[in-house]
């Protein structure tokens, strides 16, 4: 998701168990299946939030309970591991009302945006995907910033890895919103990550650098 989203899919009101007990995980040693995501986000967020976590077969894109279906749908893409944590993460973040809209009720702007555009999209990213990289860290799983405009203005990815890297900051100092951090919890439980630190987020030599003269 961007500020906005795309088409939708339906999923069934079961779910898989994770593939591992959390007790018996060790670390880099838990494979990264989407299941597993699905099986952790729905067990803790399933009924008391009456949401689902659900692969689909298009772009992401979120769905509140209708008259379709009974609950609302955080909708990943295709699969994949890492879209289902940045589709968490904007969940994590979308307050009640956002989540009785379709998209939280944003709006779309899709590939091929112009400078100013692109700008709004990652001034609205970088909650979202300071979000992910907790759970990344959590899951013991790579993780890189997505400015998402291949067709568009060329985007300014070093300011936008900084933005990210000192919400995180932030988060870590102030504490991540309620959802982000029971999931933080969750991820680091099953797949044996320990602690989520300062010390586990890090930048490029050149980054890094960029990063002290910035708070010089």
């Amino acid at each position: 998701m961007g500020f906005g989203r795309m088409p939708p899919l339906m999923n069934t009101l079961t779910s898989p168990e994770p593939s591992r007990d959390v007790s018996h995980c060790e670390l880099h040693h838990v494979p990264h299946r989407y299941q597993d995501v699905v099986a952790l986000f729905d067990a803790a967020f399933g009924k008391r939030e009456n949401t689902r976590l659900v692969k689909g077969l298009d772009e992401p894109e979120y769905i509140p309970a209708g008259d379709s279906c009974v609950y609302h749908q955080v909708i990943f893409a295709h699969g994949y591991f890492a879209s289902a944590l940045h589709e968490i993460a904007h969940w994590c973040i979308a307050g009640a009302q956002r989540r009785l809209l379709n998209d939280y009720g944003y709006w779309y702007c899709p590939d091929g945006r112009s400078e100013q555009q692109q700008k709004k999209f990652e001034q609205v990213e970088i909650k979202p995907q300071a979000i992910e990289w907790a759970f990344s860290v959590a899951a013991n799983k790579p993780f890189r910033v997505s400015t998402d405009n291949l067709n568009g203005a060329e985007p300014d990815t070093q300011a936008f890895t900084l933005n990210v890297y000192k919400q995180v900051m932030r988060y870590l100092q102030d504490g991540f919103p309620p959802r982000a951090a029971l999931f933080i919890k969750l991820l680091a439980e099953f797949y044996g990550s320990g602690d989520i630190t300062s010390a586990k987020f890090t930048l490029p030599s050149d980054l890094a650098n960029l990063m002290e003269e910035s708070l010089r």
